[in-house]
């Protein structure tokens, strides 16, 4: 079957290698040890009960990743941590190939050996607990099961209390929990001097040794989050984080009823920094796609009036410079016909921004658009141009007034043939009293994604609850925040992103799923606040195309700023969805290459971005087809190009190159370069 049949064949997931299982089962165990193993038998797990308390250790090669860990809850009436029994370990395998509708590559294969631990309390309610691990060659998954049973009906998890302990006190990047909307620089430390930190946590332990520590499949459950902790009889040098559940407002973590799963909780172990990006352990710990035709999802590239509001242009309400006019939205329109954008954004287009909409009570329409916004006029004058407009529903955190409209706004939207929905949460507390990454933010930002899937919307969420690979289940969630980006260039007061940060995002924010950072700044300069600014060059900004992956990928400047400059070519050409990843160098927080092929074509794409340093950077072509030939157009940092002093120097040049050629390019301080290299 073709590439193209398999897309477009039944639900979008096509298993290319049938699972392949055995099982072995141990009855009657109260204690000892069981062991699992990656299928290229480099990963080794080792699990158990010990003095009725549940643990486990990982290794590599024979070496110790994290050594022994505890496993356990606190619930409200009691706990599932000690005196426990072993009552049964069953062993499995599985092994398929699965097709992504959009994605970094087509095909993930989701190959595991798995091991089930039946646990129940030895005395008292005797109640049931499994723990489930998945050991993959690129790292390890495991979740708690709460089978139906009679003494475990309804129950409150008051503390989730997985532990990781290792050995070492590894460099490692993350951002602190109290993070509003998750928009923080990830900084690196030695794990035991963070805080409680938000996931993803990535560690750098050796130059041949790195771990990630998130999340995979968050369902009806509450964002995880890690402290260090102090444990007794600790061996000298090793650091322990322990799980950190965002509360309820009335301090419960989860309201679960059984039979019922947590999310897994995943470590990502590679030899470089490249092969983080390339892990797919996340998305294969989620569920099978659950929509069963996916050729309404479209990836595609965007344009909107969002960049000239922040340079205070425009005004989200109404009034004489409203932004979100029928003739403005008009003329960018015409922009995005023109230059083949797919669709255009328009933010303050509904009653609900004028006056101060934090406050408690003030809600929006999201069917009702403002006197000088011709909705109807604009959706058809958009179809006409082959172009969609795209919904903006920023909610001010009202979640409950969002629901009662979601099937209203989304039938209108549908008929209307809008089919992408921007959605924010701007206020710190959902309906004024739940924080958004709790079980209530959950619960709820899973309502909005399965109600747009039923009227064939796409998402892209806007101060979200953290990835963790939902896009597998639901396609229709392209793209989310939750990362601080271009818009801080705009308004931040500390001057905006420093050049490091989006060298480091790749390997933090990024492994958590595709990012709406918005790259495309080409004017840098700032009216209203002029020492804020994009720390980079503009062929950084083209390179961020590349490296920042997003199927939903906005230009992000003002339409006019775009008009004569040839370098805008390159955001043209560049698609947003990919057939092959690779990475051909990286350190983090330094520099990286990343370089994709387009899922509709044998073109290639590069880009290559460095921080305040400027750096040579060799690519290897090796990833193209041997024997063939190639086009290859660099744009690249000009003469005396320098993200602080002179960041607009593009230099545009042609060169024919083939699988034999080495590149070489020249990245200024705060620089990029992007290449499009297409098949002759």
């Amino acid at each position: 079957m073709k590439i193209k049949e398999l897309l477009t064949a039944g639900i979008g997931t096509i298993m290319i290698a049938a699972s392949i299982g055995f099982a072995l089962l141990v009855t009657g165990c109260s204690s000892g040890e069981e062991s699992l193993q990656s299928p290229d038998g480099r990963l080794s797990l080792t699990t158990g009960l010990k003095d009725g308390r549940a643990w486990y250790t990982l290794k590599r090669d024979g070496k110790t990743i994290a050594s022994s860990s505890s496993l356990g809850f606190k619930l409200q009436d009691g706990s599932l941590k000690e005196g426990l029994k072993l009552n049964a370990a069953r062993h499995d395998s599985f092994d398929e190939t699965w097709v992504q509708p959009w994605g970094e590559e087509i095909e993930v294969r989701n190959h595991y050996n798995e091991l089930t631990l039946e646990l129940q309390e030895a005395e008292g309610k005797q109640r049931k607990m499994d723990i489930v691990f998945r050991l993959f060659n690129d790292g390890l998954g495991f979740r708690y099961n709460f089978p139906e049973q009679e003494n475990l009906k309804e129950f409150v998890i008051m503390d989730e209390e997985t532990e990781y302990t290792f050995p070492t006190d590894a460099r490692s990047w993350s951002i602190p929990t109290n993070t509003t909307y998750y928009e923080a620089l990830f900084t690196p430390e030695p794990l035991s001097q963070k805080d409680t930190v938000s996931t993803p946590v990535t560690m750098e332990v050796a130059d041949d040794l790195y771990l990630v520590l998130h999340e995979a499949n968050l369902t009806d459950y509450a964002c995880m989050n890690l402290t260090p902790v102090q444990k007794e009889n600790a061996p000298e040098g090793s650091v322990t984080v322990r799980t950190a559940l965002t509360p309820w407002s009335t301090g419960e973590k989860v309201f679960a009823s059984a039979p019922f799963a947590t999310p897994w909780r995943t470590i990502i172990v590679a030899d470089k920094p490249g092969d983080l990006i390339l892990s797919r352990l996340m998305l294969n710990l989620n569920e099978p796609c659950r929509i069963e035709d996916t050729s309404w999802i479209e990836p595609g590239r965007y344009i909107g009036i969002w960049w000239a509001i922040h340079m205070n242009n425009y005004t989200w309400c109404q009034g004489p410079k409203h932004g979100a006019t029928t003739e403005n939205t008009m003329r960018y329109i015409d922009f995005a016909a023109k230059h083949n954008f797919s669709g255009v954004l328009v933010e303050g287009w509904n009653y609900g921004w004028d006056g101060d909409w934090s406050l408690y009570g003030h809600l929006f329409d999201f069917c009702k658009p403002y006197p000088d916004y011709d909705l109807e006029k604009l959706a058809e004058y958009a179809r006409q141009k082959g172009v969609r407009l795209i919904a903006h529903n920023e909610t001010g955190g009202a979640a409950r007034n969002y629901e009662q409209q979601l099937d209203s706004a989304f039938a209108l939207y549908q008929r209307l043939g809008i089919n992408s929905v921007k959605t924010g949460y701007v206020n710190a507390l959902m309906d004024h009293k739940e924080l958004q990454h709790s079980q209530y933010g959950v619960r709820h930002y899973r309502k909005v994604i399965e109600t747009a899937a039923k009227y064939g919307i796409m998402i892209d969420n806007h101060e979200p609850a953290m990835p963790t690979g939902l896009q597998r289940t639901y396609p229709n969630l392209m793209t989310q925040e939750g990362v601080r980006g271009q818009e801080w260039n705009a308004w931040s007061t500390d001057g905006g992103n420093p050049p490091e940060h989006t060298c480091t995002l790749p390997f933090t924010r990024g492994l958590a799923g595709p990012m709406d950072f918005t790259p495309g700044i080409f004017n840098f300069s700032n009216p209203v606040l002029p020492e804020t600014h994009p720390h980079t060059t503009l062929a950084k900004q083209l390179a961020l195309y590349v490296v920042l992956f997003s199927p939903l990928q906005m230009a992000a400047d003002m339409i006019e700023n775009y008009e004569n400059q040839p370098a805008f070519s390159f955001i043209t050409s560049c698609p947003t969805t990919w057939a092959k990843t690779v990475v051909p160098n990286a350190k983090i927080g330094e520099y990286v290459t990343i370089a994709r092929r387009d899922r509709h074509s044998s073109n290639w794409f590069i880009g290559s971005i460095t921080d305040a340093e400027p750096r040579t950077i060799e690519v290897s072509l090796d990833f193209l087809e041997p024997g063939a030939s190639y086009k290859a157009t660099f744009y690249e940092d000009g003469e005396g190009a320098d993200y602080r002093t002179n960041p607009y120097p593009v230099k545009i040049t042609e060169k024919e190159v083939n699988s034999d050629t080495t590149l070489t390019l020249q990245l200024a301080p705060g620089g990029g370069a992007a290449v499009r290299i297409e098949k002759i």
